[in-house]
């Protein structure tokens, strides 16, 4: 980028084991943390918490596949590609590498009419009502049983998968099942159904708001420009833990750099500020003037 140094284009894509994996440990240490709160205090309100807490974190895994797929969160590949299936990806029955085909597509044609992600986010501005609706199916599970339905079907069509969806299936059955057989161990069987529900309900609700964040009513959806295609979100910490974890929100830096860790995003972010980079750029703060935004 013509606008960092040479140093500063070193600094900002220095990848580091330690907050790579301070990154990765602080997901499974609020996931098994929310399990912990739900077992030891058992009530609707423990659970409706650890259902918010483990749905991000879910979407966390998603993340870590998607910075493992750019070969931007470990240094070596054989460890970023292990972290994305094992301890990320086959959590969630995601393959790295059947991930990465369309959104290495959605980089290259971000901003035009042929961009495979548009359709979470073309029709933006919604009306309000209309942006409810689609809460609510989140939250009751319609567009997560969509989902399931889909791994359903992935597992009874096992042998006519290709190679990578057969390994997310297999890998997902393993480490779900292994899950389980934990659960069941320390007898509270019962706490897989918050993984499971979260996942239908609250996991999927993140998901949209994390794709809203990124491309919905931007300035201009059609241009090459990623200033203007697409958002970086200033997010509070309860925002971070809730629903769109780490700083995947700045993700204007990141289609600007794909090869920027997660974790030096907002170092670019302020390096490129310093430099009037973002002259007459706005940044929304926050989820609440978000929805002002993308709602008429």
């Amino acid at each position: 980028m013509q606008k960092l140094s040479p140093e500063e284009i070193q600094q900002v894509t220095q990848k580091s084991d330690v907050r790579a994996g301070l990154t990765l440990a602080s997901d499974w240490l609020l996931i098994a943390g929310a399990f912990m709160l739900a077992a030891r205090f058992p009530s609707v309100w423990s659970i409706l918490v650890a259902a918010f807490i483990i749905g991000a974190r879910q979407l966390a895994l998603g993340i870590i596949v998607h910075e493992a797929g750019h070969q931007s969160f470990f240094q070596h590949k054989s460890t970023n590609n292990f972290v994305a299936s094992w301890l990320s990806g086959y959590w969630i029955f995601s393959s790295k590498n059947n991930y990465m085909k369309g959104h290495i597509k959605h980089h290259q044609l971000a901003g035009t009419a042929d961009d495979p992600d548009l359709k979470n986010y073309h029709s933006y501005p919604v009306t309000r009502e209309s942006f409810r609706r689609k809460i609510v199916r989140d939250l009751t599970g319609q567009t997560g049983w969509r989902r399931l339905k889909s791994i359903g079907r992935s597992i009874r069509n096992y042998c006519r998968l290709d190679h990578d969806s057969q390994s997310a299936v297999r890998g997902g059955l393993i480490v779900n099942l292994g899950l389980l057989g934990l659960f069941v161990s320390l007898n509270v069987t019962w706490l897989i159904l918050i993984w499971i529900g979260a996942f239908a309900t609250t996991h999927m609700l993140c998901t949209r708001l994390r794709q809203v964040a990124e491309h919905a009513a931007v300035p201009d959806l059609y241009s090459k420009d990623a200033r203007l295609n697409t958002r970086t979100l200033k997010t509070h910490w309860w925002e971070r833990l809730l629903i769109t974890p780490h700083q995947i929100s700045f993700h204007m830096e990141h289609h600007l750099m794909p090869s920027v860790p997660l974790y030096r995003l907002p170092l670019l972010h302020r390096l490129l500020a310093a430099k009037g980079y973002y002259e007459n750029i706005s940044f929304t703060q926050g989820y609440i003037p978000l929805y002002k935004q993308v709602t008429q």
